[in-house]
């Protein structure tokens, strides 16, 4: 009788499962770009959607027709999705030696101002993931619209050994 092969999983991947997290399939990329590049020793993702199985869990703007808290727990979906595209070009999450910068979109009315909690989401999540190498450089940038409707937008750069 064959025994089930003991698949390891990374502590980073252990840290997400402890926070009932865990990475998908990489989203297959809406238009003419890959989800993730690798240069020297630096990982850029793409812009990534709050995807959960294949779907947005809302649409609208953050700060309106979805509220800030659901907005800023899909920030944290958008981080969680840059993570699996990372995880696709470099094989294992704890060959991250720093998330060096976090750039987030939330789609807002003219008179929100609350994006930078919105974007929250995924920066603490990072930092849960990651200890002190989570810590990072940040934008969080208010635009109209974004892609499909989404409240929410988060690329990343990670760098690794």
């Amino acid at each position: 009788m064959a025994q089930p092969q003991n698949v390891s999983v990374s502590a980073v991947e252990q840290r997400l499962a402890d926070l009932g997290l865990s990475l998908p399939e990489v989203a297959a990329p809406v238009a003419a770009y890959v989800p993730a590049v690798v240069s020297g020793n630096y990982v850029y993702t793409s812009g990534q959607l709050p995807f959960v199985g294949g779907r947005l869990p809302a649409t609208g703007k953050g700060g309106a027709a979805v509220t800030a808290e659901e907005a800023a727990a899909m920030a944290q979906t958008c981080a969680v999705n840059a993570l699996a595209a990372v995880k696709s070009v470099i094989g294992d999450l704890d060959r991250i030696t720093r998330i060096v910068k976090v750039v987030g979109f939330v789609a807002s009315a003219p008179e929100f101002t609350g994006q930078p909690a919105i974007i929250n989401g995924a920066s603490e999540l990072l930092g849960k993931a990651f200890g002190e190498a989570g810590a990072h450089a940040r934008s969080a940038v208010g635009v109209a619209v974004l892609p499909l409707d989404s409240p929410v937008e988060v690329e990343l750069i990670a760098e690794f050994s």
